[in-house]
């Protein structure tokens, strides 16, 4: 007998500081995928009222309360409560060595949890987004720690601000040279040389730790911009962090239909 019930739709949400990204899967795969500046609310709710309505959804959130306020707004023609999700001390295979585990950002966390579903050994997990964060991961899937350094548009928006007399948006022109010959080339090879170089001292300092050298796993903005200049395995994941929040919902038994609804 065949199951003729329709798939369990669940809508994964990944809120970071500068843009929220989406997508919807049916059990099978991602069937919609979308994206917004975190600061266009509007934006996001006309695409989610353009889809089927979720069975679950499942948040992870790191940029503050009026952009969670945002989001609900967004989501709030749906009657549907989401899931607002925080790092755990173990959770799919991963455990947690953070001091406090909580403080860890809940995206970092589902990145941690999809590459170790991917790797199953250890590895780098690296979000180049507003801020880059390097994580560890051990062979037995124990997060033994991380760094976080400014992002590239940050250290743009940073040596605009105080040192270079240009702005921002000037800078922002400019790309990768061996040697570049103008200001903004000069800063935009600056930020991806310092980029790469904390990716690499953190796999030289796992490296001496397991044993061998980790691959990386790359997601982010400036990922693909970032992959070509490291001396290490790296691979770019599109939605790592969506794929980290699917296992946990998956893990957190959410296979039956949503029942809570917030009216």
């Amino acid at each position: 007998m065949t199951d003729s019930s329709p798939p369990i739709l669940r809508l994964m949400v990944d809120s970071g500081n500068t843009r929220v990204k989406w997508g919807l899967h049916d059990g099978n795969g991602w069937i919609e995928r979308g994206s917004a500046a975190q600061a266009d609310g509007a934006l996001l709710g006309r695409q989610w009222r353009e889809m089927e309505a979720p069975d679950h959804i499942l948040i992870c959130h790191v940029a503050g309360v009026a952009a969670k306020n945002g989001l609900v707004e967004a989501l709030s023609h749906w009657e549907i409560e989401p899931q607002w999700i925080s790092a755990a001390t173990y959770q799919c295979g991963v455990r947690n060595y953070y001091a406090d585990p909580a403080q860890l950002g809940s995206d970092r966390w589902a990145a941690l949890v999809a590459a170790w579903d991917l790797q199953r050994q250890g590895c780098l997990v690296v979000d180049a987004g507003t801020a880059l964060t390097v994580d560890a991961l051990s062979d037995t899937g124990e997060f033994l720690g991380g760094i976080i350094i400014p992002g590239m548009d940050m250290m743009r928006a940073a040596l605009a601000a105080h040192l270079v007399p240009l702005t921002a948006a000037e800078l922002s022109g400019g790309a990768f040279r061996d040697y570049p010959d103008s200001t903004a080339d000069a800063v935009a090879s600056g930020g991806v040389h310092a980029l790469a170089g904390a990716v690499e001292r953190m796999a030289g300092l796992l490296a001496a730790t397991l044993g061998h050298v980790p691959d990386c796993l790359l997601c982010g903005g400036a990922a693909q911009q970032l992959q070509p200049r490291l001396e290490l395995n790296a691979t770019v994941v599109e939605n790592l962090v969506l794929e980290g929040l699917l296992l946990i919902a998956r893990e957190g038994g959410q296979d039956s239909r949503a029942t809570a609804r917030i009216r």
